[in-house]
């Protein structure tokens, strides 16, 4: 672009969310740009993560995450199929490993029920053995609806569509102001400038930073890293699918869990630490040790020699949602979804971490709707 554009909708982050909320968009207006500052789309937290369709069960009852977690479950199934990308209805196990964890997972199966998640059942010690022979526990919640995808697919599928509608998706964009320009509303980025009707804010890790453009400050991300370890090949029959702990009471993971990959592979992971930098995917990586550690609680026969480090992902927690020293437990947060209180054309998606991929879907749609007001 060498001189100001004009658009109905520019949306900022090329991230899943983005990519999917382009393609809704698209399917409505004309003139829809997304803006990505990476070289590719879905870079940052959209490919490194463990490629779960979540269920909602964790999510408090009649908060987004809840609702949208178990629409988009439903819609990222629809769509897979319908677009041929790679995923599975796996199911999945969350383990009680001592007597007294069971209360808790009588807990998760309420919630999970009152979320509207279908087919859940307590399983015993027996059931889990037949399930997952491999896996130790007192019983288990077992998930139908819980699967997996591959995620870098999901995006490119979610970009396919909405280019095909007439998308306009640039990468190397980054976007460094964000300002009124007269009834318009003007996205500067090293692009170019569009002057737009509707923004919306889907920049993931850096959605605070973009909102901080309008001098919207209430909500900060922190980033917490998870590093994720891989199981030599000759271990990877002991899982069969996707086995999870109970999850952290501080709100910060689902815990370390275990996820047989659709090629074959079997991931342990994420952790969950604070970091300072939301592009520091390598310094003071959690050792091997703790992995096989932690791990052994549900899978016993893994030692530690069993286990290399793998990749790293960035999560866009909220600063709010990050618990306080002797905090030890915390409800887990929500997303945001808001107008800027001084430019309303301007929609905000802050906080987006975990059931983002899930919900990607069922997400675009709401926003959608938000923009339809804007621009009715």
């Amino acid at each position: 672009m060498t001189q100001t554009e004009t658009a109905t909708v520019v949306i900022i982050g090329g991230g899943v969310v983005g990519c999917a909320v382009a393609m809704e968009l698209s399917g409505r207006y004309e003139d829809v740009f997304l803006l990505e500052e990476m070289p590719q789309l879905g870079m940052a937290a959209s490919s490194r993560n463990s490629g779960v369709i979540h269920s909602g069960i964790y999510y408090p009852t009649g908060s987004r995450k809840a609702r949208l977690c178990v629409e988009g479950n439903r819609l990222t199934y629809e769509f897979c199929e319908a677009h041929g990308v790679p995923h599975r209805r796996t199911g999945k196990v969350v383990v009680a490993a001592s007597t007294g964890e069971e209360p808790q997972l009588e807990a998760l199966l309420h919630r999970g029920q009152e979320n509207g998640v279908a087919g859940l059942r307590i399983i015993d010690g027996q059931e889990l053995r037949a399930r997952e022979p491999h896996v130790e526990g007192r019983a288990a919640l077992e998930v139908p609806s819980a699967g997996l995808v591959v995620s870098e697919e999901l995006v490119k599928a979610y970009a396919r569509v909405a280019r095909d509608r007439g998308a306009n998706l640039l990468t190397h964009a980054k976007v460094s102001a964000l300002e009124p320009a007269g009834r318009a509303l003007r996205v500067t980025s090293e692009r170019g400038t569009i002057d737009a009707r509707a923004v919306v804010n889907c920049a993931g890790l850096f959605a605070d930073e973009v909102a901080a453009l309008t001098g919207e400050t209430r909500h900060r991300i922190q980033p917490v890293r998870g590093d994720y370890c891989e199981v030599a090949p000759a271990k990877a029959h002991l899982v069969h699918s996707l086995v999870y702990p109970l999850p952290d009471p501080r709100g910060m993971s689902l815990g370390l869990h275990l996820t047989k990959t659709l090629w074959g592979t079997l991931l342990v992971g994420p952790t969950a630490q604070v970091v300072s930098s939301k592009t520091d995917y390598e310094s003071g990586r959690v050792p091997v040790a703790v992995f096989a550690r932690d791990v052994r609680r549900l899978l016993p026969e893994l030692e530690e020699e069993d286990l290399r480090p793998a990749y790293s992902g960035i999560r866009a927690k909220l600063a709010s949602a990050i618990p306080q020293q002797g905090e030890q437990t915390k409800e887990i947060s929500d997303f945001v979804i808001e107008r800027d209180p001084r430019l309303p054309g301007i929609i905000h998606l802050i906080g987006i971490e975990s059931p983002g991929l899930t919900s990607a879907y069922a997400l675009a749609r709401e926003v959608t709707a938000m923009v339809r007001e804007t621009l009715s």
